[in-house]
């Protein structure tokens, strides 16, 4: 069937997930942080991940920000600034204010003059989500913008990508998902969506079963893939 339906998750797709870091080391007095901030990001990114997947396997569910604090708390105490108390609030304000790639307004706004639905399916909170919508000027070219709150499990759990046929009156096969983490992409495939890694890092392909249709660097093709599955 043709897709409808683009879903698209948030932190790392949409969103750059390492702008905040990259902030931080930009501003004055930030030396020591500089020269590690790469370090921290990926740490924190990969904490929070693993916390999430952790939390859900063991029904202990928290609040995305939560599990962000926690990730962070783990990265700056892994590069030796758990005690930079004022570098931790710095950024965790700065990841309520994340960039959008540059390709995002435009790749949404096309597929919203095409017809399509458009939403964000993500572990974030609502709360959290609102934030990085109205930071990046996004809300008008989304239809909706789904949380795993509603259902109190994290990604990759099967009902919270249900929440999108459910939200959209639509079959799996019906829906574009787009994400960055190739995990995600798999699990989404395993439902039967209709998939695209976006793959800026140029990392391998997850050992897993299930694979994505396509993969791609940037959003850029997202319209035309739309028309074309």
């Amino acid at each position: 069937m043709p897709i409808t339906t683009c879903i698209f998750d948030a932190y790392g797709t949409l969103f750059d997930v390492a702008a905040a870091a990259r902030q931080a080391a930009s501003e004055p007095n930030r030396e020591a942080f500089a020269k590690v901030w790469t370090k921290v990001a990926n740490d924190w990114r990969l904490k929070q991940l693993q916390y999430t997947w952790l939390r859900a396997v063991m029904d202990a569910h928290a609040d995305f920000w939560d599990v962000t604090q926690n990730g962070l708390d783990y990265a700056l105490e892994a590069s030796g600034l758990s005690g930079d108390t004022e570098l931790r609030e710095r950024l965790l304000a700065l990841y309520w204010e994340l960039d959008a790639y540059e390709e995002v307004p435009e790749m949404l706004t096309a597929l919203k003059s095409a017809g399509y639905n458009t939403a964000i399916l993500s572990n974030g909170s609502p709360k959290m989500l609102d934030g990085a919508v109205q930071s990046a000027g996004v809300g008008d070219v989304l239809d909706d913008v789904l949380s795993v709150e509603d259902v109190g499990i994290f990604k990759p759990a099967p009902v919270v990508y249900q929440m999108v046929c459910d939200r959209f009156n639509c079959t799996p096969d019906q829906v574009l998902f787009v994400s960055s983490n190739g995990w995600d992409a798999a699990a989404a495939s395993k439902f039967g969506f209709q998939t695209a890694w976006v793959n800026r890092a140029g990392e391998p392909q997850d050992k897993l079963p299930w694979t994505p249709r396509e993969v791609l660097k940037t959003l850029h093709k997202i319209p035309n893939l739309a028309k074309e599955f």
